[in-house]
């Protein structure tokens, strides 16, 4: 009988009982083994004996990002050290770093999430799967390595960058699937177009994490690829790292592990509940991870529930795809902007391609915003008046704001090997 790694639980209704034993014991392990959790919760007038009920979790205080690096660097620590195995680091953008510790079941646990996705997506035995994911410090590598190679497949870990080395494996390894940024996947595949090897490699399938990727992104990186299906993986250093969760097949939305961790979608403002459907932050409970166990972790990423059963028949629910992250909102002329509001708008115009940078700058005691956007490689130039005229409407009606829109010359913006920069601010205070 082939190995699984999908729930033991048979119903969701299953599911759900097994949360709540899993949520007692975490409070409760986290209670007894952290100094600063206790301190939290008897702050908060809480204590583990008061989950009864899965409701009872908005009992519990909050955890963020500024608890973790002023713990540093051993934040969040529930376990004696001489149980720590492993380190991880994300990169942080300001102060300390964020430092997660792991016991050898959270390492377990975590390949064993990780082999999950690769078995949604249709990966394992027989299959070569060359990541182009970072090593070191980062999860990336580690994590995905981990999981491909208990799922059975054969990992060809050749690392970001180096298009050229690349090209040669996808070649003689024949790899056929591939595991990267959406901005690595987008230099890629323009680089195989550029060497006429469009179709002409065995890529069938593309996993990307790390960042927020646009329909028209998807679109391009099929398309130039030759793959036949392209999946998310989410993830974060705190919550183990990437391979929490995998849209399958359908696409219709990213089932994540919630035999592993209980997602709620909170009002970033008010912290209250968002109804099913509506964008809310993540915040994150894990329900096994002993070294630095999350209680109601704020993560800062946005998207929503998705409702209903998926085709598949996974009794795993499902968010949406990662739709910004709430602190890379901008406020211009008093009104909160996302990226991913703009991406969005250009994945549903014709014309030009995916890729887009946002310019902020200051004139006159006057916010001015100018996003730039490059023409599809087939697209005429002498169309770019109309296609500007297209997306400042669109702007003006969907997100309310004024812009300028500049059209500029296919592959003439940054390209990235890891997370690409789409906004800069340079306004003066901003």
């Amino acid at each position: 009988m082939t190995k699984t790694f999908m729930p033991e639980q048979e119903s969701y209704e299953q599911l759900r009982w097994a949360q709540l034993d899993m949520l007692k014991w975490s409070v409760t392990h986290a209670y007894e083994g952290s100094a600063f959790y206790r301190r939290r919760f008897d702050a908060a007038g809480t204590a583990p004996a008061n989950i009864r009920t899965l409701d009872d979790l908005r009992r519990l205080p909050f955890t963020s990002a500024h608890d973790l690096q002023e713990d540093y660097p051993f934040p969040l620590l529930s376990v004696p050290h001489d149980q720590l195995v492993r380190i991880h680091s994300s990169s942080g953008t300001t102060g300390r770093r964020k430092i997660l510790a792991y016991t050898q079941k959270d390492v377990d646990d975590w390949a064993d999430m990780f082999a999950r996705c690769y078995e949604m997506a249709g990966v394992g035995p027989g299959d070569r799967v060359q990541l182009m994911v970072g090593y070191g410090l980062w999860t990336a590598g580690v994590g995905f390595q981990a999981g491909c190679e208990r799922a059975g497949a054969m990992a060809v870990p050749v690392g970001p960058g180096n298009l050229e080395l690349q090209m040669q494996f996808l070649q003689d390894m024949q790899s056929n699937v591939i595991c990267c940024t959406a901005s690595m996947a987008l230099l890629l595949a323009e680089e195989l177009q550029a060497r006429g090897l469009t179709g002409k490699t065995n890529i069938q399938k593309v996993i990307l994490g790390s960042e927020v990727c646009s329909d028209a992104m998807r679109a391009r990186i099929l398309e130039l690829t030759g793959a036949t299906d392209l999946y998310d993986i989410p993830g974060m250093t705190e919550l183990y790292g990437p391979g929490t969760g995998l849209d399958c097949h359908y696409h219709t939305g990213i089932h994540y592990w919630a035999d592993y961790y209980i997602l709620e979608l909170l009002d970033p403002e008010t912290l209250e509940p968002v109804p099913e459907g509506e964008i809310g932050e993540m915040v994150v409970t894990t329900l096994r991870k002993e070294a630095a166990p999350l209680i109601r972790y704020r993560t800062r990423d946005l998207t929503r529930l998705i409702p209903g059963e998926c085709a598949c028949g996974s009794i795993l629910p499902r968010h949406d795809k990662l739709l910004g992250r709430s602190d890379d909102m901008f406020i211009y002329r008093a009104v909160n902007v996302y990226p991913g509001q703009i991406a969005s708008i250009l994945s549903h115009t014709d014309g030009v391609s995916c890729e887009y940078n946002v310019r902020l700058t200051r004139a006159e005691g006057k916010d001015l915003m100018t996003v730039l956007v490059e023409r599809e490689p087939e697209a005429d130039a002498a169309a770019d008046a109309a296609v500007c005229k297209n997306i400042t409407d669109s702007i003006k009606k969907q997100i309310m704001v004024s812009a300028e829109v500049q059209v500029v010359d296919y592959a003439s913006l940054p390209r990235s090997e890891r997370k690409s920069k789409r906004v800069y601010d340079e306004r003066e205070g901003a």
